[in-house]
């Protein structure tokens, strides 16, 4: 049986062919950059519309009240429960992945005197070490960065939090949440994760595996559109115990009072600060909806049966020559493959030329994100079939493809 021909066997099997239908993916296009930005759920123009011309439009300011903007943050919140494995009382959609990192790094520092390390590993995402750093330049401690293979055992009485992003966003390497966060509580540390790359795709279970904190944003597998309000979990155990070093007027104990001095509110409130992005919630809670009656288990197993799939018809179409930057075991990666490549932003632009839309890492990485609820297994294979005929024939080697844009 050939890739195309298993491709299209598994797409007549697959358990989550129906949630296709709820996004409006543009004709001839395969897509496989929901990594980075989610395609559009189809809902999301006439909810939006909805939100602009009716609430904001004729009921004006009234619609804090009469359609819950004010409880927005906690309305769609409630939706990732599910997706993340956590309770509705410990999740809050809250300003972005950078603002929300920096908040509970610090919380938990704070929560964890006389103790001066905070520990991270060599190569994360680069926003979360600014943050991570700037958190740390503020109240005096000390980063250390390691190898993932070095974390568990780096962690000490001096360590006040172990903060990692779940999933690589080069490679697509899994950490394994399960071992550091068991050595972070041996060692009386916090743990804190970053799920960009994870939540939507895999199947999460922050209570089940002891994680105390977490964030990410609400605009790559979640769909929640550009910009998307990002998210923050702190287990319900811990609510009390951490202070947010960012006290806003809504995370206080009673906001429209307008006292002059900062009460926090309780459990996961407390953790706001500014005014709800009401737009970006709205989409947000479309793209939440295109989970209804998913399970993150068939997400995680149909991700990871994309990814082995593409790597078959590169290997089968390229050879070596491009090389393969992701683990093949698919338990031991996230929902996207890196390929490598010298000139690998010049083929990622001719693979666009072609509508297969990726991204491209600096220096030499093509990066494919395979979205469970949409991306089709005959996709992967076409795509694989495509770069094939870019590498083979060359064409990617044209001077307009080599003129570098800002990519994302």
């Amino acid at each position: 049986m050939t890739l195309i021909d298993q491709a299209r066997a598994l797409d007549a099997a697959d358990p989550l062919a129906f949630a296709r239908a709820r996004f409006d993916l543009p004709e001839g296009t395969i897509y496989l950059d929901g990594n980075s930005l989610g395609a559009l759920p189809a809902a999301a123009p006439a909810r939006l519309a909805e939100v602009i011309s009716n609430e904001w439009g004729k009921d004006l300011i009234a619609s804090w009240n009469k359609h819950q903007w004010i409880e927005a943050p906690h309305r769609v919140a409630a939706l990732l429960g599910p997706i993340l494995g956590a309770r509705a009382d410990e999740l809050l959609i809250a300003e972005s992945t950078s603002i929300n990192l920096f908040k509970l790094v610090a919380a938990a520092a704070r929560a964890r005197p006389g103790r001066t390390v905070i520990l991270t590993e060599i190569g994360n995402f680069p926003t979360d070490r600014y943050m991570i750093d700037g958190a740390a330049g503020l109240l005096g401690l000390e980063v250390r960065a390691v190898a993932p293979d070095e974390l568990a055992g780096a962690i000490d009485t001096d360590t006040a939090l172990v903060t990692l992003t779940h999933v690589d966003y080069r490679s697509g390497a899994r950490r394994d949440m399960a071992t550091v966060n068991r050595a972070a509580k041996a060692a009386g540390a916090f743990n804190l994760w970053d799920l960009s790359h994870s939540a939507g795709a895999l199947g999460l279970d922050l209570n089940g595996l002891s994680c105390d904190l977490a964030v990410g944003c609400g605009y790559k597998y979640l769909n929640g559109g550009p910009g998307a309000p990002a998210y923050l979990f702190v287990a319900r155990d811990l609510q009390h115990e951490l202070a947010n070093p960012l006290p806003g007027w809504l995370g206080h104990a009673d906001p429209f009072a307008f006292a002059n001095s900062y009460a926090p509110a309780d459990g996961i409130r407390r953790f706001l600060s500014g005014t709800p992005s009401i737009l970006g919630l709205a989409a947000l809670e479309c793209g939440l909806a295109t989970f209804d009656g998913v399970e993150m288990a068939k997400v995680e197993a149909k991700g990871g049966a994309l990814g082995d799939l593409f790597i078959a018809a590169i290997e089968q179409g390229c050879g070596g020559a491009v090389g393969i930057a992701s683990p093949r075991d698919s338990t031991a990666r996230g929902s996207h493959v890196s390929l490598t490549h010298p000139k690998a932003y010049a083929v990622m632009q001719a693979l666009i030329a072609q509508r297969v839309v990726g991204d491209f890492r600096a220096p030499d990485v093509l990066r494919f994100g395979f979205a469970p609820l949409y991306n089709r297994f005959e996709d992967v294979v076409r795509a694989g079939e495509i770069l094939a005929d870019i590498i083979t024939a060359g064409t990617w080697d044209q001077p307009h493809f080599h003129q570098r844009q800002a990519v994302t």
